[in-house]
């Protein structure tokens, strides 16, 4: 049986190194921008021709929009309006990585913790600058809440620090490990299929229900991830203590 970890393997396409750090274009860097290009194509196809009465492309762009712009009023309020552009990226980028990879010979780079991971720090970053953006240095309550006494300080600073550093750290393991199992699963039977010869439809019954059902576990990780993030967002601007 083949090894069904090596369809996580990062292969280089073109191989580049700077000063000792590795640039190299890879199958996760190339998978990456397709699918950005697909998102782009897509959304420009659907919007190429707008009316009153929208087409199939333009009632479609149309629904996506309002399912996340429900996200936002739900995790946001009325203040998420403003961040409306970076949510609907974000869900996009993520969804789209995760069927991209359901694809024969694609490579699914969301199961990566080193490509999800970034992405998470980047919205994890996004959050404080967002949080000092809108409270000022009433930010910091964040670490140490009004009202408490002082000399629980040493306390509760170290606890709301680290639970601040794992909301990045749960993004990336949720999304990355749920990408990952599936797919593993896939690679099995897909092994079970050649194997089993005369009898390989039962493996491969199978292995159609479980594409099914990443499909539709590819989008409601998007779902969550996006969600998430919207609620960390919220904490970091809400003015609330």
């Amino acid at each position: 049986m083949e090894n069904p970890l090596e369809q996580f393997e990062v292969k280089k396409i073109f191989p580049l190194e700077f000063n000792g750090i590795d640039l190299s274009f890879t199958n996760s860097s190339l998978c990456m921008m397709i699918t950005v290009a697909v998102i782009f194509l897509t959304m420009t196809l659907c919007l190429i021709k707008r009316d009153i009465i929208p087409n199939k492309g333009q009632a479609f762009s149309e629904a996506v929009y309002d399912f996340i712009h429900g996200i936002i009023g739900e995790t946001l309020g009325a203040e998420g309006v403003k961040f409306a552009a970076l949510i609907f990226t974000l869900f996009l980028f993520v969804a789209c990585g995760n069927l991209l990879g359901l694809f024969p010979y694609s490579f699914t780079f969301t199961s990566h913790i080193a490509a999800v991971g970034t992405l998470s720090l980047f919205c994890f970053v996004l959050n404080i600058i967002f949080g000092l953006k809108h409270r000022g240095l009433k930010y910091f309550h964040t670490f140490f809440p009004e009202g408490l006494p002082w000399f629980m300080a040493p306390l509760i600073i170290p606890v709301e620090t680290l639970s601040l550093l794992a909301k990045p750290f749960s993004l990336t393991i949720r999304l990355s490990v749920n990408m990952s199992v599936g797919h593993i699963m896939l690679k099995v039977l897909g092994t079970f299929i050649v194997a089993m010869q005369v009898f390989g439809f039962v493996p491969l019954i199978a292995d159609m229900c479980i594409i099914m059902f990443e499909m539709f576990v590819a989008l409601l990780q998007a779902y969550i991830y996006t969600t998430l993030s919207c609620v960390y967002l919220s904490q970091s601007i809400s003015n609330e203590e």
